[in-house]
Protein backbone atom coordinates (compact mmCIF):
# COMPACT_ATOMS: atom_id res chain seq x y z
CA UNK A 1 0.00 0.00 0.00
CA UNK A 2 1.24 3.48 -0.89
CA UNK A 3 1.55 5.48 2.33
CA UNK A 4 1.70 8.87 0.62
CA UNK A 5 -0.78 9.08 -2.30
CA UNK A 6 1.11 11.93 -3.98
CA UNK A 7 4.22 9.71 -4.23
CA UNK A 8 2.42 6.84 -5.97
CA UNK A 9 4.57 4.95 -8.45
CA UNK A 10 7.98 6.22 -7.37
CA UNK A 11 8.85 3.11 -5.38
CA UNK A 12 8.57 1.03 -8.57
CA UNK A 13 11.85 0.87 -10.52
CA UNK A 14 13.39 3.33 -8.07
CA UNK A 15 16.91 2.47 -9.26
CA UNK A 16 16.02 3.36 -12.84
CA UNK A 17 14.30 6.57 -11.76
CA UNK A 18 17.35 7.57 -9.71
CA UNK A 19 19.67 6.77 -12.64
CA UNK A 20 17.69 9.14 -14.88
CA UNK A 21 17.72 11.89 -12.27
CA UNK A 22 21.44 11.59 -11.63
CA UNK A 23 22.17 11.66 -15.36
CA UNK A 24 21.28 15.35 -15.64
CA UNK A 25 23.21 17.96 -13.67
CA UNK A 26 21.53 20.23 -11.14
CA UNK A 27 22.81 23.28 -13.02
CA UNK A 28 21.12 22.10 -16.21
CA UNK A 29 17.78 21.13 -14.69
CA UNK A 30 17.53 24.23 -12.51
CA UNK A 31 19.37 26.83 -14.55
CA UNK A 32 16.53 29.32 -14.03
CA UNK A 33 16.71 28.91 -10.26
CA UNK A 34 20.44 29.60 -9.94
CA UNK A 35 20.09 33.40 -9.64
CA UNK A 36 17.76 32.93 -6.68
CA UNK A 37 19.99 30.74 -4.55
CA UNK A 38 21.23 32.33 -1.31
CA UNK A 39 24.37 34.38 -1.91
CA UNK A 40 25.91 33.10 1.32
CA UNK A 41 25.57 29.64 2.89
CA UNK A 42 22.10 29.29 4.35
CA UNK A 43 19.47 26.82 5.42
CA UNK A 44 17.90 25.01 2.46
CA UNK A 45 15.22 22.33 2.10
CA UNK A 46 14.67 20.10 -0.94
CA UNK A 47 11.07 18.83 -0.77
CA UNK A 48 10.66 15.64 -2.77
CA UNK A 49 14.41 15.10 -2.95
CA UNK A 50 14.30 11.86 -4.94
CA UNK A 51 17.81 10.56 -5.57
CA UNK A 52 19.40 13.47 -3.72
CA UNK A 53 20.97 15.06 -6.82
CA UNK A 54 19.72 18.54 -5.99
CA UNK A 55 20.31 18.25 -2.26
CA UNK A 56 23.92 17.19 -2.89
CA UNK A 57 24.50 20.08 -5.30
CA UNK A 58 23.13 22.55 -2.77
CA UNK A 59 25.25 21.08 0.02
CA UNK A 60 28.32 21.36 -2.22
CA UNK A 61 27.64 25.09 -2.37
CA UNK A 62 28.00 25.26 1.39
CA UNK A 63 24.33 25.26 2.37
CA UNK A 64 22.88 23.37 5.31
CA UNK A 65 20.50 21.02 3.49
CA UNK A 66 17.46 19.07 4.60
CA UNK A 67 16.21 16.52 2.03
CA UNK A 68 12.58 15.49 2.36
CA UNK A 69 11.65 12.26 0.56
CA UNK A 70 8.59 10.13 1.38
CA UNK A 71 9.42 7.17 -0.88
CA UNK A 72 11.67 4.83 1.14
CA UNK A 73 13.24 3.21 -1.92
CA UNK A 74 14.36 6.57 -3.35
CA UNK A 75 15.43 7.85 0.05
CA UNK A 76 17.69 4.85 0.61
CA UNK A 77 19.21 5.25 -2.86
CA UNK A 78 19.84 8.94 -2.22
CA UNK A 79 21.48 8.22 1.12
CA UNK A 80 23.69 5.64 -0.57
CA UNK A 81 24.65 7.72 -3.61
CA UNK A 82 25.44 10.81 -1.55
CA UNK A 83 26.68 9.17 1.64
CA UNK A 84 29.71 11.48 1.75
CA UNK A 85 27.60 14.65 1.52
CA UNK A 86 26.24 16.49 4.55
CA UNK A 87 22.50 16.07 3.98
CA UNK A 88 19.85 15.65 6.67
CA UNK A 89 17.34 13.17 5.23
CA UNK A 90 13.75 13.24 6.50
CA UNK A 91 10.81 10.92 5.80
CA UNK A 92 8.00 13.43 5.30
CA UNK A 93 5.71 14.85 2.64
CA UNK A 94 3.48 17.73 1.66
CA UNK A 95 1.04 19.10 2.55
CA UNK A 96 1.80 18.83 6.28
CA UNK A 97 5.60 18.47 6.52
CA UNK A 98 5.31 17.97 10.26
CA UNK A 99 8.95 16.88 10.52
CA UNK A 100 10.37 20.25 9.51
CA UNK A 101 11.22 22.87 12.10
CA UNK A 102 12.14 26.51 11.67
CA UNK A 103 12.46 28.44 8.44
CA UNK A 104 14.63 28.11 5.34
CA UNK A 105 16.42 30.59 3.10
CA UNK A 106 15.63 28.52 0.00
CA UNK A 107 12.81 26.02 -0.48
CA UNK A 108 13.04 23.79 -3.57
CA UNK A 109 10.16 21.74 -5.00
CA UNK A 110 11.33 20.01 -8.17
CA UNK A 111 8.55 18.15 -10.01
CA UNK A 112 6.42 17.86 -6.88
CA UNK A 113 3.53 20.31 -7.05
CA UNK A 114 1.44 18.54 -9.72
CA UNK A 115 1.22 15.43 -7.53
CA UNK A 116 -1.06 17.26 -5.07
CA UNK A 117 -4.81 17.58 -5.50
CA UNK A 118 -6.53 20.94 -5.03
CA UNK A 119 -7.18 20.77 -1.25
CA UNK A 120 -3.63 19.50 -0.72
CA UNK A 121 -2.21 22.36 -2.76
CA UNK A 122 -3.99 24.90 -0.56
CA UNK A 123 -2.65 23.32 2.64
CA UNK A 124 0.79 22.88 1.08
CA UNK A 125 1.08 26.52 0.01
CA UNK A 126 0.10 27.61 3.50
CA UNK A 127 2.91 25.42 4.86
CA UNK A 128 5.45 26.75 2.34
CA UNK A 129 4.63 30.29 3.43
CA UNK A 130 5.45 29.22 7.00
CA UNK A 131 8.72 27.56 6.01
CA UNK A 132 10.34 30.28 3.91
CA UNK A 133 12.40 32.79 5.88
CA UNK A 134 12.04 36.55 5.39
CA UNK A 135 14.12 37.41 2.35
CA UNK A 136 14.17 33.77 1.25
CA UNK A 137 12.70 32.15 -1.86
CA UNK A 138 10.51 29.22 -2.85
CA UNK A 139 11.50 27.69 -6.21
CA UNK A 140 8.97 25.38 -7.83
CA UNK A 141 9.04 23.44 -11.11
CA UNK A 142 5.71 22.29 -12.49
CA UNK A 143 5.33 19.46 -15.02
CA UNK A 144 2.84 19.60 -17.90
CA UNK A 145 2.04 16.57 -20.02
CA UNK A 146 0.55 13.07 -19.99
CA UNK A 147 0.47 11.21 -16.70
CA UNK A 148 2.80 8.17 -16.62
CA UNK A 149 1.21 4.84 -15.76
CA UNK A 150 0.93 4.33 -12.03
CA UNK A 151 1.55 7.97 -11.12
CA UNK A 152 -0.82 10.46 -9.53
CA UNK A 153 -0.73 13.86 -11.22
CA UNK A 154 -3.11 16.74 -11.79
CA UNK A 155 -3.33 19.43 -14.45
CA UNK A 156 -2.06 22.50 -12.60
CA UNK A 157 -1.29 25.78 -14.32
CA UNK A 158 1.35 28.33 -13.44
CA UNK A 159 -1.38 30.99 -13.30
CA UNK A 160 -3.32 29.03 -10.68
CA UNK A 161 -0.16 28.42 -8.67
CA UNK A 162 0.81 32.10 -8.66
CA UNK A 163 -2.69 33.10 -7.54
CA UNK A 164 -2.65 30.55 -4.73
CA UNK A 165 0.76 31.72 -3.56
CA UNK A 166 -0.51 35.30 -3.38
CA UNK A 167 -3.26 34.17 -1.00
CA UNK A 168 -0.56 33.24 1.49
CA UNK A 169 1.67 36.27 1.07
CA UNK A 170 4.08 34.86 -1.52
CA UNK A 171 4.68 36.95 -4.63
CA UNK A 172 6.14 35.65 -7.89
CA UNK A 173 9.53 37.12 -8.77
CA UNK A 174 10.20 34.73 -11.65
CA UNK A 175 8.00 32.89 -14.17
CA UNK A 176 9.46 30.73 -16.90
CA UNK A 177 8.64 27.92 -19.30
CA UNK A 178 10.88 25.31 -20.81
CA UNK A 179 11.26 21.97 -22.50
CA UNK A 180 12.00 18.69 -20.78
CA UNK A 181 15.63 17.98 -19.82
CA UNK A 182 15.01 14.26 -20.42
CA UNK A 183 13.95 15.11 -23.99
CA UNK A 184 10.37 13.91 -23.69
CA UNK A 185 8.62 15.75 -26.51
CA UNK A 186 5.20 15.67 -24.87
CA UNK A 187 6.40 17.09 -21.54
CA UNK A 188 6.96 20.76 -20.71
CA UNK A 189 7.73 22.67 -17.53
CA UNK A 190 6.86 25.89 -15.75
CA UNK A 191 9.40 27.40 -13.36
CA UNK A 192 8.23 29.70 -10.60
CA UNK A 193 10.09 31.52 -7.85
CA UNK A 194 8.27 33.19 -4.95
CA UNK A 195 9.35 35.37 -2.08
CA UNK A 196 7.41 36.32 1.05
CA UNK A 197 5.99 39.81 1.10
CA UNK A 198 7.20 41.85 4.08
CA UNK A 199 4.52 42.46 6.71
CA UNK A 200 2.63 45.72 6.35
CA UNK A 201 2.77 48.39 9.01
CA UNK A 202 -0.91 47.75 9.72
CA UNK A 203 -0.20 44.04 10.08
CA UNK A 204 2.67 44.71 12.49
CA UNK A 205 0.34 46.70 14.77
CA UNK A 206 -2.09 43.81 15.24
Amino acid sequence: MQRVPSAAGYGVDAEEIAHRYEGVAFEVVHEEFLPWLPLVPGRVVDIGAGSGRDAAALAARGHQVVAVEPTPQLRRIGQRLHADTAIDWIDDALPSLTGLRGTFDFVLLSAVWMHLDEPERVDAMRRLAELVAPGGHVALSLRHGPVPTGRRMFAVSAVETVALAERFGLSAVHRGQGSDCLRREDVGWSTLVFRPEPPTIAGMRR
